[in-house]
């Protein structure tokens, strides 16, 4: 018996190349239009693969480096504890950052915030720069008082990188509900919506089928931690090379 996510169970991801060149696409646009580009991300493992990325282009020199704010104590806390441990990386860090004996978490554009004070004074700068933020989803966390200052301006940016939960304000920005309610109050959004899925740790239809196939002498599959939707069109490929596999999609 397997038990598997299917959070895109009907999506394919972009290649890291496909990626890199919308990131370098966002960042031109901020640049032309001195925007803002307010990215909501998870403190754990989002906000330290947005650094990694965002550095490796800068140091090709494939992007302009603008000011990037990482405004999360508890991201700057967590990126603390990947430094200790480079030993476990893979070997593209080494061939990126550690052969050359840098941190991919640090470098010279790249600005942590801490107290709240300094937080609210982002709100006052003027692009282009970055403010990456927590939560995840935009439910909690500073991210909250960066789109309610930033999201009625035609020259900024949300860029939405990992998977948004129903019912979630991240869900509803990125499914182009206008206006949108935080802190009680309601603002309509003007920012352009950018979506990078493939920053997602959520694994795509591709990789949910590699998975699923090198299960030896699978009897039962059980899909969960995804919406129905996507539930069903994975259920739906699985069956087509598959047919006799019983699949499950558990409901509450």
């Amino acid at each position: 018996t397997l038990i598997s996510e299917c959070t895109y169970g009907s999506r394919l991801h972009r290649s890291f190349e496909d990626v890199a060149e919308e990131i370098k696409h966002i960042l031109e646009l901020a640049i032309i239009n001195k925007g803002k580009i307010i990215i909501p991300a998870f403190a754990l493992g989002r906000m330290q693969e947005l650094t990694y990325i965002i550095h490796k282009l800068t140091d090709a020199r494939e992007i302009q480096s603008i000011p990037i704010y990482m405004d999360s104590p508890l991201g700057e806390n967590i990126t603390e504890v990947f430094s200790r441990y480079t030993a476990d990386f893979d070997a593209e860090f080494w061939r990126d950052f550690g052969d050359k004996k840098e941190s991919p978490f640090e470098f010279e554009n790249l600005l942590r915030i801490q107290s709240s004070e300094e937080s609210k004074a982002l709100n006052w700068k003027t692009g282009p720069l970055i403010v990456i933020a927590a939560s995840g989803m935009a439910e909690g966390g500073r991210v909250l008082h960066h789109l309610k200052n930033g999201i009625t301006d035609k020259n900024n940016i949300v860029l939405i990188t990992g998977y948004q939960a129903e019912n979630t304000l991240g869900r509803r920005i990125l499914e182009g509900e206008s206006p949108v309610k935080i802190y009680g109050q309601k603002y309509p959004v003007k920012a352009k919506i950018m979506v990078l899925n493939e920053l997602s740790a959520h694994a795509d239809q591709n990789d949910l089928f590699i998975y699923m196939s090198k299960t030896l002498g699978l009897k039962n599959l059980f899909l969960v931690h995804g919406e129905l939707p996507e539930a069903v069109a994975f259920e739906k490929i699985v069956k087509e090379y598959t047919p006799a596999l019983p699949i499950f999609i558990p409901e509450i």
